[in-house]
C-alpha cells in the first residue's frame, strides 16, 4: 500500500478488498470500546505497545518529514516505521545496478535517532517495478531480483527490524494460486530463492512475507498457511507473515484464530497495513488490537498512514488521526485496548534456516573449552557486532560417535548480553546461563553430524564469546 505515488496503481483491487471485507465484517464478533484506561497505562501507542513487548508503527513518507504536525505526531506516538515508497525496487534501483538510497536513509536515520524500529517494505513485488524490471523475463530477471535483494539488504544491514521480503504473490478468489506475473514466470522458487539471499544478505533481520486479503480463514490465506509450512519443513528462512489488514467496520470473526495458526507454524505475524474505514471503526481498531494481543506471536501492529489526509483510502477516512492531526475515537479505543492487557511477548525464538553464507565475525581469541582436551561435540561460534547488537552462527557437530536423538547445548552469554530472537533453537533464558534447545525438525544429530543454529542479541558494549559449552552435560571443544 502506498499514500504516494502507487495509490493510482491499486483502485483496481481496491474495489476487491472492500467487498470482501464488508462480507467479512458481517461474521463479526462484537468487541466493546473500552471507555476508561486502566492505571498507570501507556499515554501513547507506542509506549502502550512497548509495555506489552510489541511495536505500534505508522507509515511514513520521507517527503512529509517538512510537515511539522505530522512529524510531531510520529515522534510522540509511534515506536516503529515503515518506509511506505522509499525502500521499494523502483525508488532505490531506477536503473539497472545503480542504486539509490537517499529518501529511505531520510526515513531510517530518523527513526534511528528516535530508537524506533523499521519495517523495510518491499524488496520484492510485481508492481513499483522500475521500467528496466517490467522488461526483462527469465533468468535475466531471475539474477536480477536477486541481486536486487541482496544488495538492498545488504546495505542496511543491522538497521532494519524485519523486511517484507515478497510482497503480495498470490491471486486473490478460491483458488489459492500464486499470482501471475514476472516474477513468477521466473520458476515457482522465485519467493525461496528471494528468502535465503536476503537471509544471507541481513542474517539478523527478520524476514516477512506480506499479503491483502489474508485476515481470515480462506483460500488465499491457506494458500500462504501451506508455504510457510513447507518452507519451515525444508529449512528455508522464514520468520514472520504480515497481514495488511485494510479492513472495514472491523476484522473477521475468526482474525484472531488465523493469527494463532501462522504462530503455531513458529513464525511471528505483524499486522502490517492496518487501516479501517466504516461506521464502527473505533470497535474495529480495538477488535485488532484484542486479536494481536491475544496471541504472543503476534508482534506489532503498524497502521498505513498517520492522518486521515495522509492515507491511500480517499476520502474514507480510515485512521487514528483526522486531517488537522487531531486523535480520533479509533484512537482512543486502540490506545484503550492497548493498555487493558494481553499477552506479553517474551522474544519468541524463529526457527528460520541456518545463514547460508558465514557473516564477518569480529576479530576475538578462539573460544576455549572447558575440557580442552576432547569432548562430545566441537562447537563453531562466529560473531557478527555492530553498534547495541550482534548476530551469532553457531555451529554444533557430534563428536562422541554415537548418533543424538534430541541435544541441549549449554553456554552463559558474557555480561549484558540480551537474546530478542533466534533461529534452529529455542533459547532459554535470554541471558546469563542460557540452554539452546532443538527445535521438532533437527533433534536427530548423527555420529560426526552436524547443525547450525543461531541468534540475534543486544549488548552493551561487551561482544565477547561464551567460554565453555556443553552438549547433553558433556564438555565441548572448540572449532
Amino acid at each position: 500500500m502506498s499514500a504516494e505515488s502507487s495509490t493510482p496503481r491499486r483502485k483496481g483491487r481496491l474495489a476487491a478488498r472492500s467487498a470482501f471485507v464488508v462480507a467479512a465484517a458481517a461474521g463479526l464478533v462484537a468487541t466493546a470500546v473500552v471507555l476508561t484506561a486502566p492505571a498507570n497505562a501507556g499515554t501513547t501507542l507506542g509506549a502502550s505497545a512497548a509495555e506489552k513487548g510489541r511495536y505500534f508503527g505508522a507509515a511514513i513518507a520521507a517527503g512529509r518529514l517538512s510537515d511539522s504536525t505530522y512529524v510531531s505526531i510520529l515522534n510522540r506516538e509511534f515506536n516503529s516505521v515503515t518506509a511506505e515508497n522509499e525502500m521499494k525496487w523502483d525508488a532505490t534501483e531506477p536503473s539497472q545496478g545503480n542504486f539509490t538510497f537517499s529518501n529511505g536513509d531520510r526515513i531510517a536515520n530518523h527513526a534511528i535517532s528516535r530508537g524506533m524500529k523499521i519495517r523495510g517494505h518491499a524488496l520484492l513485488w510485481h508492481q513499483q517495478q522500475p521500467s528496466w524490471a517490467q522488461n526483462m523475463s527469465g533468468s535475466a530477471l531471475r539474477n536480477a531480483a536477486i541481486n536486487h535483494v541482496t544488495r538492498v539488504a545488504s546495505y542496511y544491514r543491522g538497521k532494519i527490524h524485519s523486511w517484507d521480503v515478497v510482497n503480495e504473490a498470490f491471486a486473490d478468489g478460491t483458488s489459492g494460486a500464486r499470482r501471475d506475473s514476472n516474477l513468477q514466470r521466473t520458476g515457482n522458487d522465485w519467493i525461496e530463492a528471494a528468502f535465503r539471499a536476503a537471509r544471507a544478505a541481513d542474517p539478523g533481520a527478520k524476514l516477512c512475507y506480506n499479503d491483502y486479503n489474508t485476515d481470515g480463514i480462506n483460500a488465499k490465506s491457506t494458500a500462504i498457511y501451506n508455504m510457510v509450512r513447507d518452507f519451515k519443513s525444508r529449512g528455508v528462512p522464514i520468520d514472520c507473515v504480515g497481514l495488511q489488514s485494510h479492513l472495514t467496520n472491523g476484522p473477521p470473526s475468526d482474525y484472531r484464530a488465523n493469527i494463532q495458526r501462522f504462530a503455531d507454524l513458529g513464525v511471528d505475524v505483524q499486522i502490517t497495513e492496518l487501516d479501517i474505514s466504516g461506521s464502527s471503526q473505533a470497535s474495529g481498531y480495538a477488535s485488532v488490537v484484542n486479536a494481536c494481543l491475544a496471541v504472543a506471536r503476534c508482534t506489532g501492529i503498524t497502521v498505513w498512514g498517520i492522518r486521515d489526509s495522509d492515507s491511500w483510502r480517499t476520502g474514507q477516512n480510515p485512521l487514528l488521526f483526522d486531517a488537522s492531526g487531531n486523535k480520533k475515537a479509533a484512537y482512543t479505543s486502540t490506545l484503550n485496548a492497548l493498555n487493558a492487557g494481553g499477552t506479553q511477548v517474551s522474544n519468541p525464538p524463529t526457527t528460520a534456516a541456518p545463514v547460508t553464507t558465514r557473516p564477518a565475525t569480529t576479530s576475538q581469541a578462539p573460544v576455549t573449552s572447558a575440557n580442552p582436551q576432547g569432548g562430545a561435540c566441537r562447537v563453531a561460534y562466529g560473531v557478527n557486532a555492530w553498534n547495541s547488537g550482534l548476530t551469532t552462527e553457531i555451529t554444533i557437530t557430534n563428536t562422541s560417535g554415537t548418533a543424538i536423538n534430541g541435544w541441549s547445548l549449554v553456554f552463559t552469554l558474557p555480561s549484558g548480553q540480551v537474546i530478542t530472537s533466534g533461529w534452529n533453537a529455542s533459547y532459554s533464558p535470554t541471558s546469563g546461563q542460557v540452554t539452546a534447545r532443538n527445535v521438532d525438525y533437527n533433534g536427530a544429530l548423527p555420529a560426526n553430524g552436524s547443525v547450525s543454529i543461531g541468534f540475534q542479541a543486544t549488548h552493551t558494549g561487551n561482544t565477547a564469546k561464551p567460554s565453555s559449552f556443553t552438549l547433553n552435560g558433556t564438555a565441548c571443544t572448540a572449532a
